[in-house]
């Protein structure tokens, strides 16, 4: 029996203090990051059996998040900063499907006052399997 079921796992308003942006200022001094993620899995088992061995865990989520906006890297483009979290996330449980990811700024250097500026993507596993094929044949 094929069972199509999609699960949901979200994580919201992570915050994470790191060093990306276009102006010297901002690849120099720490600013705040707010991250929000929908992750599709193929699943249901784990609320079938109610294991943590069953299903993506958020807090290991977590962690490859942050690890991947702070890393001796600093980027410039939030999209560019949100495709590389995307790539951590997919290396990390094979069982998600798609991500949905919000990478804000929240104290932007501009000349206007706002709340945050920001991305967001989705993509597929397909996406990324196809990004790590085209890095190997280089």
């Amino acid at each position: 029996m094929n069972d199509d079921s999609t699960d949901l796992i979200e994580v919201n308003q992570l915050e994470v203090i790191a060093t990306h942006g276009v102006l010297p200022e901002e690849r120099v001094k720490s600013q705040r990051f707010e991250v929000d993620l929908k992750l599709w899995i193929q699943s249901a088992a784990g609320t079938r059996r109610d294991d943590l061995a069953d299903t993506v865990d958020y807090a290991g989520v977590i962690t490859r998040v942050v690890e991947a906006m702070t890393p001796e890297r600093s980027y410039y483009l939030l999209e560019a900063l949100a495709e590389a979290v995307l790539e951590s996330i997919f290396e990390f449980d094979t069982r998600v499907s798609s991500v949905e990811i919000a990478v804000r700024k929240m104290d932007p250097p501009v000349q206007a006052r706002v709340g945050s500026v920001g991305v967001r993507c989705r993509r597929s596993r397909d996406w990324s399997d196809a990004r790590r094929r085209n890095r190997s044949e280089r």
